[in-house]
């Protein structure tokens, strides 16, 4: 019987989600399913929707709520992590700092300023949990779904032996799309995709063994309609020859070309109509979820006068299938975020690198991939050196080495010039301070 811990449990969506997709398996049918959070409320919501789960399928699971993280980690067999490490509030300045000296950000989790502080802020988090799984169950898996991804699986696996790798949607999402784009059966599409997280590149996509990239670059260049719904990302596609995760939304942070002039931002990061792609996100994210909690419990306690309508049938996360194959199920492949043990030799040695991964008893056995297209480690490259430096920083405290790391943030460095920056830098510090216990001064030497 597994012992499956939920780190962060109040974020419901994701819980649900995740526990449903556990129970489908027969190895797990009859898990053990911690729930921990450090909200009380929430923690009572997922507790309730996790129990109606469980009583619906007539699974002979155990549902365990605790507040206590040590509590819950004891002897566990997997962990799942959904945490954010500061109060949503706290987010809004990561954003709307930077936009008062000219970095216009879009979401604001993964990269640029803004995620390098959303890492100093939750770096020190996941470490503490690494360290509590040390002692409490050294040979459990850890699967983060926390963003800045590669920055805190980074630091993670520098900072403990235990087994881990982060988990995103963004690879078989756009696995889909481009197969939906080309007008190629997804059953009989075979791709390779290897680079870091939300910047991974599908260096092979082949249908019955046939490149698909032709017929891809033919849809984007005559269908309106399909540029229009990755303006970014399709513009990232025609220059550079290989298509990339994540959305147009987070891309246009991570590099020079869309975000630096008013005019570009207009052109390439406005919602369009009738696109599937919100550029202005983060407007709704101001709007949506800095009253969070009100508007959380409303829809929480909406859904169960409603009856709790829950499909029981497995989605399409890879966590489940993941702890299905470590518990002696079948083995797995998926993408995950490891260390870069020379798997793609022209990006750095033990940098976080998101490439196929097979999961099985032993845990995570990544697969060597190779170099990728210079066009293309060029980009991960640089994402990697101001990554390496917030993860140093958040490890060490450091002040400087943020404002440094900053220094070579692509959008940030595209408007401003060195002063600029670290004037923005250290006013965000300020603000952060409180939620930055490694550092003893967050002044910039």
């Amino acid at each position: 019987m597994a012992r499956i811990v939920f780190i962060g449990a109040g974020s419901l969506g994701f819980t649900r989600g995740l526990v449903r997709d556990v129970l489908t398996y027969p190895l797990l049918k009859d898990s053990t399913l911690v729930l921990m959070d450090v909200n009380r409320e929430r923690l009572e919501f997922a507790r309730k929707a996790v129990q109606i789960i469980v009583d619906r399928g007539k699974y002979p699971a155990k549902v365990i709520a605790t507040l206590n993280r040590r509590e819950a980690l004891k002897g566990a067999d997997a962990v799942m992590c959904t945490i954010l490490a500061a109060p949503v509030q706290v987010w809004r300045h990561d954003i709307e700092i930077p936009k008062k000296y000219g970095v216009d950000t879009n979401i604001g989790d993964t990269r640029s300023i803004s995620g390098v502080f959303r890492a100093l802020r939750t770096i020190p988090v996941m470490v503490s949990i690494c360290k509590d799984m040390e002692e409490l169950c050294p040979n459990a898996i850890f699967l983060n779904y926390t963003n800045p991804m590669a920055m805190l699986c980074r630091a993670m696996q520098r900072r403990s032996f235990i087994k881990l790798s982060g988990l995103c949607h963004s690879v078989q999402g756009t696995a889909w799309q481009i197969a939906s784009w080309a007008k190629v059966p997804m059953d009989k599409v075979t791709y390779v995709c290897a680079g870091i997280n939300h910047q991974s590149w599908f260096i092979k996509y082949e249908c019955d063994h046939k490149d698909v990239y032709p017929k891809l670059r033919k849809a984007v260049l005559t269908n309106k309609k399909i540029y229009n719904e990755e303006l970014v990302r399709n513009e990232m596609f025609l220059a550079l020859g290989y298509y990339v995760t994540e959305s147009s939304g987070h891309n246009s942070e991570y590099n020079w070309w869309f975000r630096k002039r008013p005019d570009l931002i207009k052109k390439y990061c406005t919602p369009i109509k009738g696109s599937g792609w919100n550029a202005g996100e983060y407007a709704y994210i101001v709007k949506h979820y800095l009253h969070a909690d009100k508007h959380w419990k409303e829809d929480v306690r909406k859904w169960f006068r409603e009856g709790a309508p829950f499909s029981l049938d497995r989605g399409a996360e890879y966590a489940s299938a993941i702890v299905n194959s470590y518990m002696g199920g079948e083995m797995y492949e998926f993408n995950g975020n490891v260390p870069n043990k020379g798997l793609i030799p022209n990006l750095p040695q033990d940098a976080c690198v998101e490439v196929p991964v097979v999961a099985n008893r032993k845990g995570f056995n990544a697969a060597y991939v190779g170099p990728l297209p210079p066009q293309c480690a060029a980009l991960n490259n640089v994402s990697i050196a101001v990554e390496e430096m917030a993860v140093e920083a958040a490890l060490t405290g450091d002040p400087t080495l943020v404002y440094r790391a900053i220094c070579y943030d692509p959008l940030s460095a595209a408007v401003l010039s060195l002063r600029e920056i670290k004037k923005m830098t250290q006013e965000l510090l300020y603000k952060n301070e409180d939620y930055l216990p490694q550092f003893r001064t967050v002044k910039i030497l």
